[in-house]
């Protein structure tokens, strides 16, 4: 366990960093992540270290988010001039899932889960270029399935 800090405390540290804009906060955030991992260590199968300790990282600060969700009431809807409904969110879901899967889970990867690609690069086990490489070629294909759905 303490190898695997070793080498990837500066990736799970910049991950967190990313997200929260707060070095206290993001180092807070990525000790409970090693102290989870610790935890779960024995349930570990051995699949890529970076994917593990990113996945648990994001679940950590997710955790954080919702111990600190602050609700306030809203007004009623009639006063919020709430615009009509847009389809334009399902029109990409669709799009998304017509392409092969590793293709959109690249794509969801990168743009719904907020990795980078040098992220996304530690979890696949590729080369950053080669990610930039996939992504572009993702991107495009979505273009070409999304362009042909409307």
């Amino acid at each position: 366990m303490e190898e695997l800090y070793r080498e990837h405390w500066l990736l799970v540290c910049g991950f967190l960093l990313r997200r929260t804009r707060d070095p206290h906060l993001a180092e807070d955030l990525a000790q409970e992540t090693f102290v989870r991992a610790t935890r779960a260590f024995l349930g570990w199968r051995g699949e890529n270290p970076a994917a593990w300790l990113l996945a648990i990282a994001r679940t950590t600060l997710l955790d954080h988010v919702r111990r600190r969700r602050v609700e306030l009431p809203l007004p009623d809807p009639d006063e919020l001039g709430v615009p009509g409904f847009d389809a334009t969110g399902l029109d990409v879901r669709q799009a998304l899932d017509r392409l092969p899967e590793q293709t959109r889970k690249l794509l969801e990867l990168v743009y719904f889960e907020g990795f980078s690609l040098v992220e996304v690069a530690a979890m696949t086990g590729r080369t950053t270029a080669a990610i930039k490489t996939a992504v572009w070629r993702a991107r495009s294909a979505f273009a070409e399935v999304y362009g042909g759905a409307r």
